[in-house]
């Protein structure tokens, strides 16, 4: 669980809530549901428009990232690589077969199936590069999504503001119901930048930081891969990959 992520919100959160309380204002007065209703409403309304199905989905299943962060161990996947190429040593790359057939990390078992088919290593690399980079952008695709969230949540905040505006000049002869308006134009426009600068463009960069990691994980995996198809030594391959701890 990553505990940072938490203490961030509850912090960012916590910084508005209480410098309101010290400036004598009350919790009650930054409760809106209709100023809630339109700017969370519309911003999602708006960030699903741009974004195709898959993607959406895909942004649904990452979002447990913030407090999950995949677990990426760059040191076990070196000492993997370099079991694998003492295998290739000893027994040759068809010595990769039984391995490949046990590996549960689908990219490194295209990796090993591809040694174990004789590939050239620059083919290997085009393969496996080509996969990497489309996994990669598929993830960068679906953080957009709340980067998107994050444009559009200020906007969407001012128009809040605006209709409650609306509302104010509409009544403006019943001093009763000025001050419902008000209170949805001014609270509208803290939750649309409130939202996204405390939840939804810091989601968006923590997420990509996250694929970033597994982009390197997999760029660790192809040199691995593409050391064992030039035949070089399990210690050499070693001292290489321990440069992706760095």
């Amino acid at each position: 669980m990553d505990f940072l992520s938490l203490f961030g919100v509850i912090v960012g959160f916590g910084a508005i809530i209480g410098g309101n309380y010290l400036e004598g204002g009350h919790m009650a007065a930054l409760v809106n549901i209709p100023a809630g209703v339109i700017v969370f409403g519309g911003t999602l309304g708006a960030a699903m428009l741009q974004t195709p199905w898959e993607c959406l989905k895909r942004a649904g299943d990452m979002l447990v990232w913030i407090i999950f962060p995949p677990q990426i161990a760059f040191k076990k996947g070196i000492n993997k690589t370099v079991k694998w190429a003492q295998t290739a040593r000893k027994e040759g790359l068809l010595g990769l077969e039984a391995v490949a057939e046990t590996e549960s990390d689908l990219f490194a078992r295209k990796g090993l199936q591809l040694l174990v088919d004789g590939n050239e290593p620059e083919m290997i690399r085009n393969v496996m590069e080509v996969e990497a980079n489309i996994l990669e952008q598929r993830d960068i695709d679906a953080a957009n999504f709340y980067d998107a969230m994050g444009g559009y949540a200020p906007t969407i905040g001012i128009i809040g503001a605006v209709m409650g505006l609306i509302q104010v000049m509409g009544n403006l002869a019943d001093p009763s119901r000025l001050g419902p308006g008000i209170a949805v134009a001014f609270v509208a426009t803290i939750y649309g930048v409130g939202l996204a600068n405390l939840l939804f463009i810091p989601i968006a960069s923590k997420l990509k930081s996250c694929v970033r990691q597994e982009g390197k994980y997999r760029d660790l995996l192809i040199e691995g891969v593409i050391s064992i198809a030039d035949g070089e030594n399990p210690r050499a391959i070693e001292l290489k990959l321990n440069g992706y701890l760095n």
